[in-house]
């Protein structure tokens, strides 16, 4: 059953997309839904956390949409296609996702459940590309990559007239968002795994000399578990 805030949410949506954030107005807002303006305040506050419970309804969409993608062997393809999607949806639905990816001002910090569910998501798909032996640096890396890419590319198209966009411009973003974080073109066999937590082992064993985070005593410990990894013969 729906309830007035979701009524209210409702109607303010429909304000967003037909006539523009500008329309957006607690005035505006109240007549569409035929409700009082107190009752908008009592369940907002105030214009802005009305546009950010809007924002969330838009992104649901967008939510709902990438976990239809579901899961394929391959996640490097899994994220292309999420990647696509996110794209696709911000051109589609600007003024939801202008909301919802925008800086909050310092006064204020929003209700970003929905924006911090996105980019939940985001990192297991990067987490699943590292589990299997494809992510060339962390997933903390990795996640904040992709998503200023994804976000970067929309936000500039966004800037530009419909007319003046240029399509190629998120697969280049890809492109190269992906040879930044992507080690290997396919899941690499048992050997090449083997060879390359060697080939770590060996460079992180180097990299202990110059260092002095570690005692003598922690160093000569991980030393010589390096020297295991880096000498073992699978």
């Amino acid at each position: 059953m729906e309830t007035t805030r979701d009524r209210i949410i409702r109607a303010a949506s429909r304000l967003l997309i037909e006539s523009g954030r500008d329309a957006v107005t607690i005035r505006s807002v109240s007549a569409a839904a035929g409700v009082q303006t107190p009752v908008i305040y009592r369940l907002f506050d105030d214009k802005t956390a009305l546009l950010e419970a809007v924002a969330g309804f838009g992104m649901r969409e967008y939510l709902a949409d990438k976990d239809a993608l579901g899961e394929t062997a391959d996640p490097v393809a899994d994220l292309a296609r999420a990647w696509d999607l996110h794209v696709r949806f911000g051109l589609a639905r600007p003024d939801f996702y202008l909301i919802a990816f925008s800086p909050a001002p310092a006064d204020h910090q929003p209700d970003s459940t929905v924006r911090q569910e996105a980019v939940t998501g985001l990192r297991r798909m990067v987490e699943r590309i590292a589990a299997a032996g494809r992510l060339r640096t962390s997933v903390e890396r990795a996640t904040h990559l992709v998503h200023a890419g994804g976000v970067g590319v929309v936000v500039s198209q966004l800037a530009l007239p419909p007319h003046e966009r240029d399509a190629g411009v998120s697969a280049t973003a890809w492109n190269a968002v992906r040879r930044e974080i992507v080690l290997h073109d396919h899941p690499p066999t048992a050997t090449e795994a083997s060879d390359l937590v060697k080939s770590h082992a060996g460079a992180l064993r180097q990299a202990l000399a110059g260092a002095g985070a570690l005692s003598r005593a922690e160093t000569e410990l991980l030393t010589e578990w390096l020297i295991r990894i880096s000498d073992h013969h699978a």
